[in-house]
């Protein structure tokens, strides 16, 4: 594990480089001469020091840390490399220096302005390399001094995006075109000038520096951005490697309405992944609920995850099903040691839920929409086919024993009478649960089962380590 250093980004989900020291600049009082300017740059080099990466080894000794193969080493690809990197990037770029001024002062809201105080946009980046040159290196357990040979291998080239990235700034030009020529507004927009200056910055400096002060003027601005084009910024991102949060944080998006019925989670929701989300130190809480409701997935209009557990819930609650069965169907799906009170408890998950989309979706009325029957059959064969192979079996043997034909009864109430849905993503977590082994075929009709409801990528390959090898 000797050489795991990687950039700064790769560790950390906050913006970075000369974007992420823009964002300082628009969250602070303009400073007032250079000396003040600079001391947000130190400042966020201070900031970045306090920090610690999310792999950070430092709660282990300095032997268990030699054992695991980890160094204590400067730490001089970090936080202040990657601003010098950017910073350099734009000094030495054939750009004209008021492009670098307007891509500079609409990235970091227009409070400082390096020509207003006699400096030119290249001199004030040379302060700020200088004052990065100037601090020591830190010191990270389990980080070295270069980027290791996995990031470089991974790392996309500038030709990969480049053309993505200049397309995406060109169509928010075209709109401001558009409407300068109607001469009115329907939202704010960059400069003409700004946008020309950023597409320079993506095409002939570096694509990943473009798109990060790209999006830093959008934000800046207070540029309204419409789903579809949200979702292409987070996947140009995801190539990039960018943590979703880099995107998303202070961009302004025009959610569409929630939906229950659209699937875009990418893995389990709902009830069943609410049962996922139990471990042994989990207690039965609000807090803990308020957690997993809490939990939007990146693209998904905010309250979603509330709306679809608050659904699954209600089915439960308005069922037939008994309180023994409901807590029999909780153990099963979450292995938890903790007990539940059958409809107390849905009726808890239900008050968490509301709470949430009051918060976050007030406009939002709860429904409940038709089950999917069509698909009650092939659901059903699945249940009845795995019950005989967990008939000796007990959930949660050594805090609260549940008999495994309880948690099987329980699920073929639920997809026959309440949802088909449902009950096929907490058979899913019982697999888990008792961990029964299945054979190729079972799993590709699982599989094919789960296309047919519209689960995400990786929904059903939660599953996908209990095949058999063979």
């Amino acid at each position: 594990m000797t050489g795991r250093q990687e950039p700064y980004y790769v560790d950390y989900d906050a913006d970075f480089g000369l974007s992420g020291l823009t964002e300082g600049f628009t969250l602070s009082p303009a400073p007032e001469d250079t000396g003040a300017a600079l001391g947000l740059v130190t400042a966020k080099l201070d900031a970045y020091d306090r920090e610690c990466p999310a792999g950070s080894v430092d709660h282990l000794s300095a032997d268990e840390r030699s054992i695991l193969g980890y160094d204590t080493s400067h730490d001089d690809w970090g936080y202040a490399e990657e601003l010098r990197e950017d910073v350099r990037g734009l000094v030495e770029s054939p750009l004209a220096d008021e492009a670098i001024r307007a891509v500079w002062r609409a990235a970091a809201g227009g409070g400082w302005d390096p020509a207003a105080h006699g400096m030119s946009a290249r001199d004030w980046l040379r302060c700020i390399d200088e004052t990065c040159a100037a601090r020591p290196p830190r010191k990270v357990p389990g980080r070295r001094p270069a980027p290791s040979s996995w990031w470089g291998a991974w790392r996309p080239a500038a030709d990969e995006v480049r053309d993505d990235v200049v397309a995406e700034i060109a169509e928010i030009a075209e709109i401001a075109k558009m409407r300068a020529c109607r001469e009115r507004s329907a939202g704010p927009l960059p400069p003409l000038d700004t946008l020309s200056a950023l597409e320079e910055v993506a095409a002939r400096v570096d694509p990943d520096l473009g798109f990060r002060l790209f999006l830093r003027a959008l934000k800046v601005h207070s540029v309204r951005i419409e789903k579809a084009r949200y979702d292409r910024l987070q996947a140009l991102g995801e190539r990039f490697g960018h943590p979703a949060a880099l995107i998303d944080s202070g961009l302004d998006i025009a959610w569409p309405p929630i939906d229950t019925a659209r699937r875009d989670a990418t893995w389990d929701f709902g009830f069943s992944h609410l049962a996922g989300q139990a471990h042994q130190d989990w207690r039965e809480s609000r807090e803990e609920i308020r957690k997993t409701v809490g939990g939007d997935g990146i693209g998904q209009t905010p309250g979603s995850a509330a709306a679809v557990l608050l659904e699954d819930t209600l089915r439960l609650l308005r069922s037939a099903l008994p309180d023994p069965a409901v807590t029999a169907l909780w153990a099963g799906a979450s292995n938890s040691p903790g007990s539940t009170d059958g409809r107390d408890w849905l009726r808890l998950i239900a008050d968490v839920c509301r709470e949430r989309l009051r918060e976050a979706a007030p406009a939002y009325t709860p429904v409940v929409a038709p089950a999917r029957t069509e698909l009650a059959d092939p659901v059903l064969r699945e249940v009845r086919e795995t019950a005989p192979a967990v008939a000796d079996k007990v959930v949660s043997p050594h805090w609260h024993p549940v008999p495994a034909t309880d948690v099987m009864d329980a699920l073929e109430h639920v997809v026959t009478r309440i949802d088909p849905d449902l009950g096929f993503r907490l058979f899913l977590r019982v697999l888990s649960t008792l961990s029964v082994p299945l054979t190729q075929e079972q799993y590709d009709r699982y599989k094919a089962i789960g296309e047919r409801f519209g689960y995400g990528e990786y929904h059903v390959s939660d599953v996908d380590h209990l095949i058999e090898a063979g």
